[in-house]
């Protein structure tokens, strides 16, 4: 208990916020590789996700390279590319490392939103005179966009617990008082550092997860809905009791 009051002292020093290596610019550089990397990572695996979901191929592929790629120890994959990058390509080769991490939680998302629609909707959808790229539009993506956002989640959370270890390559972030406190045996820095690391992992997953309850279609909320009431009125009276 000492020690969790020591850290939260250590976090709500007024000297811990100033200056260029204070709390707030470590925040700052956090966030910044986290939301770079996600937004890298969407861009080359959402894509590639939708593709596979659409057309049905390359699932396999998809799969054993996700699979590969979370094999992958990240600080392991960190200290390799800072080699081949070069000390002077640290961030690039820190991003691209993080890059790696996100990407298979985002492709799982994108192609696993299309394959869990209705193949009767599709079906209906193409029936009605649409071309592929409007099935792709106005149908896949909308009702397959609330898993997609759930890869998201997944693939940020990772990458946001996983920048911690830039501070080894003297990037900064939220890992650097962990570490540093770490050398200096001051354990409070250390429990403070994570505790934001947590605080801030928390934040985004709440708001991710509102993002993703309302990606979810409104149609498809209220046929949920009438389906459970439905289903409820259907019980005996001790089942409805019960629920």
């Amino acid at each position: 208990m000492n020690l969790l009051s020591d850290a939260i002292a250590w976090l709500f020093a007024p000297e811990q916020w100033e200056g260029k290596d204070g709390l707030q610019t470590l925040l700052g550089q956090h966030l910044l590789f986290t939301v770079l990397s996600v937004l890298i990572a969407g861009v080359i695996a959402i894509p590639a996700g939708w593709a596979i979901g659409h057309t049905g191929k390359g699932r396999e592929i998809a799969v054993a390279a996700a699979g590969i790629a979370r094999a992958v120890p990240s600080f392991g994959l960190l200290i390799l590319l800072v080699l081949l990058f070069g000390v002077t390509h640290k961030p690039a080769a820190a991003l691209v490392s993080f890059v790696v991490l996100a990407i298979p939680s985002l492709l799982a998302g994108a192609y696993t939103g299309f394959e869990a629609i209705d193949r009767k909707t599709i079906d209906a959808a193409r029936a009605m005179g649409m071309t592929e790229w409007q099935v792709l539009l106005k149908v896949e993506i909308p009702l397959g966009l609330s898993l997609l956002v759930g890869g998201l989640r997944a693939a940020t959370l990772q990458v946001v617990a996983t920048v911690t270890i830039a501070a080894y390559v003297n990037l900064g972030g939220l890992g650097l008082p962990i570490i540093t406190g770490l050398n200096l045996r001051r354990f409070d820095m250390v429990l403070g550092g994570a505790l934001m690391v947590a605080v801030l992992a928390l934040l985004l997953d709440l708001v991710l997860a509102i993002a993703q309850k309302a990606s979810v279609p409104r149609g498809l909320v209220h046929r949920r809905t009438t389906t459970k009431n439905h289903d409820a009125d259907h019980l005996p009276v001790q089942d409805k009791e019960l629920t």
